[in-house]
């Protein structure tokens, strides 16, 4: 450079340094911003903008070269040395999440569909205000803990979770000033329409991964949101009234609900319900999840930084208040793959996690466990910013295709085709299901699939009414890819020379109990002139509406001095009032607050419990409603796990839909057992899992208590290992194929449905072929009140007798239902060419 260039450089140089700390800078800058944001309308007519650049398309290639090079074709490879615990239903999974966030050092992983800020980790609420997440949160924000929250933000008009509040309270737990401030972010996504975020949103699809992620040491992984409705016991109580006291309420305000009766409603108000507990059930909730220890946490780490740098860079790139996080092991020409920009005009910081080196963690340096796992996902340009991804249809498909002995699933939905004639649906889960009972079925070999998935999807409403056209849809995709149709799994079995009732068998889960609103409680209500609802709603606004709460626009109110807060404390001190008055007080009231314990191992018989009134004012509070499969589980021979948030439907398996992350796991660590009689090494994880579950469903547990510090199955697994339980029942269901086994199963499920069916008249039912059959089965009159008892003259030692013979929640799924009727659900506004792929 000529003497009189550098000159001019270094002038120039100066002069551009001088004018970055005035307004006339600051003014380039924002122009250059609001041209940006500008431009994003040009996204509307470009679908491909997030992969047309050079350097988009440098990424796509590296990403796919990554996946091409691993099983299933993921993103994550396959590692070895997984320390995994499996946690089966809410009250295990909660308590384990509740020790694990109570000790967080540094950061916070958050990733759901819904969080309820309000949710109780720990039960009785009212015992353990302490536990409530909200507080849990607090405290270790308060302590310097970062963290982070990405939650769907939901379609309105279509879904009540109201992620706006969620977002509100989460981030006015520590507010300006206070320790813990900025701690805590929360990010929502995908925006629904132009006006949000230009063109870079989403009408249809949503976010529906369910995991934590722990100071890069832990993760929880699989089926449980942070959210109400969740919580539950292996007895799946349907009951939660209290005469002996309201503070022993174990489903606080909005966390008692019955989606089959009434869908969640302004969930903001999480004290508010309209569903009285003294006249209705709840419905109760089954899932499962994972804790991980090792290697596989980095990579549900990894999803979680991709997740947020993305929407970081779709809805937040010009905000101050969110900030881009930079990986360990992702720097530099790899920081692309978490999605980490560097425009000329950044806005926020860069923070490199995790905040302590990856060689500081235990598993960096030796093997934490047994478990060969590996972490697959749905995802793809809308959700994640990538070319699209189905690691998890091709695990599903894959695994199920080579089993040699058993398919085991439980899962939310069964929406799947045999090939390429069953549109709108196009995952082929179910050509994978035909493909291996042919084989097993050509070869002779005894071989089953075994489903187990809710009766009804979980909306609200009445089969027959207009406005469950979409419920109705949903079962009849169900139905055509199970066993309605030449194209169906059933049909295609069948014509290549297979009998598909040897080998797929469908299975729901049903549960009953009895409210106990005695006659003195009713007398109470009418002394005091308050009814237990009222109570209910005055109970969870004194234990959840503690402390500073935000409203819809996000600034902090203090609500201590609400009006309808004093009213509903006076309500319930008057119906307090008159508890001694109508022989309630302590010790006087003998009826058991639920009674879900008599269908499980040694929990007594229905004939023998106590109740404080005459026996024919019992019949009225008997309830009974489906016992909601939410999980999302495959196991195969003992040998191989699949559990996350993935559902078996073209929403959940395509990549293009819902975004979802699950784990495949193998148990490298063999136990000794059986298989259709002969020796045969099982995988320890697999095994132990399957196991508890089949004991869960026949009845062959015991009923849970609320508390659980005591029990190893509700603790992180970096305390202890799961407890299998072991015993005659444990080595009961020891071989899956066992013919003493199945005979228990079935006859089960052919008793229980048989009683819920002579008792309530439980639908969906097999004797409901068409609507006129629908309205002789189960009248609609108001006399029959959901839930309930259907004969109200049967003899109450009737009703007593016939319910000691329901052993465990298996029922058999009615194929039968509506089969005469031409279409379950007609094309119309609601259902129809596109609207078709929201249902499937």
């Amino acid at each position: 450079m000529a003497p009189g260039e550098e000159k001019d450089s270094k002038l120039f140089g100066s002069l551009r340094e001088k004018l970055k700390s005035t307004n006339l800078y600051d003014a380039k800058v924002g122009a250059i911003h609001l041209k940006n944001k500008v431009g994003k309308f040009g996204n509307l007519i470009n679908p491909n903008h997030r992969h047309d650049e050079e350097h988009e398309k440098l990424t796509d290639e590296k990403r796919t070269r990554i996946a091409e090079s691993h099983r299933f074709g993921s993103f994550a490879p396959e590692r070895d040395g997984n320390k995994i615990k499996w946690y089966v239903d809410g009250r295990d999974y909660f308590w384990a999440v509740s020790v694990a966030l109570e000790k967080a050092k540094e950061t916070i992983y958050i990733e759901d569909w819904w969080l309820s800020p309000e949710l109780f980790l720990r039960r009785p609420p009212y015992f353990n205000q302490e536990w409530r997440l909200d507080q849990v949160l607090k405290r270790r924000a308060e302590a310097g803990v970062k963290i982070y929250v990405i939650v769907y933000k939901e379609v309105q008009q279509a879904i009540s979770c109201n992620s706006a509040h969620t977002k509100h309270a989460l981030s006015a737990l520590c507010p300006k000033g206070t320790p813990g401030h900025g701690n805590i972010r929360v990010l929502r996504h995908p925006d629904h329409n132009v006006f949000e975020n230009a063109g870079d949103m989403t009408f249809y699809w949503a976010h529906h991964e369910k995991f934590i992620v722990i100071d890069y040491e832990l993760a929880f992984i699989g089926g449980l949101d942070l959210c109400f409705g969740r919580w539950d016991s292996r007895q799946h109580p349907c009951a939660d009234v209290h005469p002996s006291g309201v503070v022993n309420e174990v489903f606080p305000g909005q966390d008692f609900n019955n989606n089959r009766i009434l869908d969640f409603q302004t969930v903001e108000d999480w004290k508010s319900n309209e569903l009285s507990k003294a006249d209705f059930g709840r419905m109760p909730w089954h899932d499962v999840a994972m804790a991980v220890i090792g290697d596989c946490v980095y990579d549900i780490a990894e999803h979680f930084v991709l997740r947020w740098n993305f929407v970081k860079r779709d809805k937040y790139k010009r905000s101050e208040d969110v900030d881009w996080l930079t990986m360990q092991g992702r720097e530099g020409e790899n920081e692309d793959l978490v999605a980490v920009q560097r425009p000329k005009h950044p806005v926020g910081e860069y923070i490199h996690h995790p905040l302590s080196p990856l060689e500081n963690k235990a598993w960096a340096h030796e093997k934490q466990g047994t478990v060969h796992a590996q972490v697959v996902r749905s995802s793809g340009d809308w959700s994640s910013g990538i070319l699209v991804e189905h690691s998890i249809q091709n695990a599903y498909s894959e695994i199920i295709r080579n089993a040699q002995h058993f398919v085991y699933i439980e899962n939310q939905f069964f929406i799947t085709a045999t090939g390429e004639n069953q549109a709108p649906i196009h995952n082929t889960i179910g050509r994978a299901i035909v493909d291996a009972c042919v084989k097993a079925g050509k070869e002779g070999r005894k071989f089953r699939v075994i489903i187990v998935i809710p009766a009804i999807p979980g909306f609200a409403g009445d089969l027959r009414d207009d406005a469950a056209m979409g419920t109705r849809a949903i079962m009849d995709y169900q139905y055509k890819s199970i066993h309605r149709g030449k194209d169906s799994i059933f049909e295609q079995i069948k014509a290549q020379g297979v009998d598909p009732q040897q080998h797929v068998f469908i299975f729901n889960l049903r549960s009953y109990d009895r409210l106990n609103k005695t006659q003195a409680m009713v007398e109470q209500e009418e002394k005091s002139g308050v009814k237990y609802q009222d109570v209910q709603r005055a109970e969870a606004e004194e234990i959840m509406g503690e402390g500073v709460h935000s409203t819809t626009d996000g600034k902090p109110k203090d609500d201590s001095g609400d009006e309808e807060r004093e009213k509903l404390a006076d309500m319930k001190r008057r119906f307090e009032a008159e508890r001694a008055e109508v022989g309630l007080e302590d010790g006087k009231v003998i009826s058991k607050d639920s009674i879900a314990e008599t269908a499980m191992l040694n929990g007594g018989k229905v004939s023998e419990q106590v109740w404080n009134d005459d026996l024919e004012k019992e019949k009225e509070n008997f309830v009974q409603e489906e016992l909601y499969i939410h999980g999302k589980l495959l196991i195969v021979d003992d040998r191989i796990v699949i559990c996350g948030s993935s559902n078996i439907n073209d929403r959940s398996q395509l990549g293009i839909h819902d975004s979802e992350l699950s784990i495949v796991m193998e148990d490298y660590n063999t136990i000794d057992s059986i298989m259709d009689g002969q020796p045969f090494k099982a995988g320890h994880h697999a095994a132990t899992l399957r196991r508890l579950l089949w004991r869960e469903h026949l009845g062959l547990l015991p009923a849970q208590t609320l508390d659980a510090k005591d029990d190893p199955n509700a603790q992180p697994p970096d305390v202890c290992p799961n407890d299998i339980m072991e015993g005659p029942e444990y080595d009961f269901v020891a071989d899956p194929m066992s013919d003493q086994l199945w005979n228990m199963w079935t006859s089960n499920a052919d008793t229980n449905t048989q009683i819920f069916r002579h008792l309530f008249r439980a639908d969906p039912d097999d004797n409901i072929k068409n609507f006129d059959d629908y309205e002789a089965f189960l009248p609609r009159h108001s006399k029959f009140r959901q839930g309930h008892l259907h004969d109200p003259f049967m003899p109450a030692e009737e009703v007593r007798q016939k319910l000691d013979q329901i052993k465990g929640h298996l029922v058999w799924m009615p194929l039968e239902f509506l089969r005469d009727e031409k279409a379950m659900a007609e094309k119309g506004l609601q259902v129809n060419a596109y609207t078709e792929s929201i249902y499937t």
